[in-house]
């Protein structure tokens, strides 16, 4: 089953969208202004038709103000992002959280799943899926969410939006952790990253297809999409080696992804569109800054110069 058919959905090439700048950060509450916004969607519009927002922040309500007012060609699967309701003590950068910082997550996360609900119904024209959170159920994520709590909370979408929800998570908990919450989504969100499991350029696209037909496999009943698929192109070594980087590394992999992925008619969320200078530690070649298909500065690397019809 795909995606696509599935929902009479017009086939398109699909990408992670965050669009903060040097200085900006959700974490300082410091956001992306309108026209730069304007500025990465304008650049985004003629290769992409979807994109993926990972919360409900001023960041995301801009995006899609943005489309709706300008009129642009983009459906948005948007996300609420859910925090801690448990610790995790497996984390090794996780904190670890009071009784008092769990409790309020709790609340904060019902507040970031009415936003959701609120915006989602606002455009619903543009907001074509949902999603009840972002990698909180793997076993090394620092903001854990039990699975129960998940389900409720994809009950809750449901029960109050038209748009079909699900839950982005890692292919590994899909396997037998998430069965019962994979009963309740209308379709399954995985994320591969082979660069981060050590897998060599070679091997990478076959690891990724593995993973996806995995999951494929054990739910036949269900459309399987990809959310998060990437190559870094830079690493100080962090869980990634940094000879497994590179702008080269990066083309290979995308253009095996696409076109795999469009062959198969499934849905390929590509991570990310331009790289993130606030993620991760201070250190410039953090590997989590830099995923990109862009640089932050907007300046298109290597794969943009070597992918099919860009």
């Amino acid at each position: 089953m795909n995606l696509f058919d599935t929902y009479g959905f017009a086939r398109g090439r699909a990408i992670c969208y965050s669009g903060y700048r040097e200085g900006q950060s959700p974490e300082s509450g410091i956001y992306p202004t309108y026209n730069q916004i304007k500025e990465d969607l304008l650049i985004l519009q003629n290769h992409w038709s979807y994109i993926r927002l990972y919360d409900c922040s001023l960041h995301a309500e801009t995006v899609l103000k943005i489309i709706d007012k300008e009129k642009l060609n983009f459906k948005v699967m948007l996300g609420a992002f859910i925090d801690a309701e448990l610790n995790n003590f497996g984390c090794p950068w996780g904190k670890i959280y009071s009784e008092e910082e769990l409790k309020r997550n709790k609340k904060n996360n019902i507040i970031q799943l009415r936003k959701l609900i609120k915006l989602a119904n606002k455009y619903p024209g543009i907001v074509f899926s949902l999603s009840a959170g972002n990698e909180a159920t793997v076993d090394w994520t620092d903001h854990y969410v039990p699975v129960e709590k998940v389900i409720s909370y994809v009950r809750m979408l449901k029960n109050e939006t038209k748009q079909p929800v699900t839950f982005c998570e890692n292919y590994v908990p899909w396997f037998d952790k998430l069965k019962y919450l994979a009963e309740e989504v209308d379709f399954i969100s995985i994320h591969s990253y082979p660069v981060w499991e050590y897998k060599h350029i070679q091997e990478a696209m076959e690891y990724t297809k593995q993973n996806f037909q995995g999951i494929a496999d054990r739910y036949p009943d269900k459309p399987v999409i990809i959310t998060e698929a990437g190559w870094a192109t830079n690493s100080n070594g962090r869980g990634i080696n940094p000879e497994s980087t590179s702008q080269e590394f990066q083309a290979i992999y995308y253009n095996d992804l696409l076109k795999w992925s469009e062959k198969e008619s499934i849905m390929t969320f590509v991570f990310e569109a331009f790289d993130e200078p606030w993620k991760g530690s201070p250190e410039v070649l953090e590997p989590e800054k830099h995923w990109g298909l862009f640089t932050v500065d907007r300046k298109p690397k290597k794969v943009l110069q070597s992918v099919n019809d860009l």
